[in-house]
């Protein structure tokens, strides 16, 4: 793969399509019949299992864990309609500072 980092517009888009075209026995699927309630629920859990797996030292645990926060932050962008452009957009802000 030539540009890693494309994968989180690929994961954005495979999310969006879920969304826009249910498919059967889809985890993500699954989160949006859920709603908000499910998806902020699980951002929250994943993000206490970033905070331990950190506080533990592993990266491989780490590793898992903030890719785990990341899909699920990604499902709540896509529910709430934030495009990662906009993420993007703000980090460069950031940047400048």
């Amino acid at each position: 793969m030539a540009n890693k980092s494309e994968i989180l517009e690929r994961l954005y888009s495979t999310i969006e399509g879920r969304r826009d075209n249910p498919k059967e026995g889809s985890y993500t699927n699954y989160l949006f019949e859920k709603g908000i309630d499910k998806i902020l629920k699980k951002v929250g859990e994943e993000s206490a299992e970033v905070i331990i797996a950190s506080k533990n030292s592993s990266k491989e645990e780490i590793t898992y864990e903030v890719s785990d926060l990341f899909y699920h932050l990604m499902v709540l962008l896509v529910e709430r309609g934030v495009k990662l452009e906009d993420i993007y957009e703000e980090l460069e802000k950031r940047e400048k500072k």
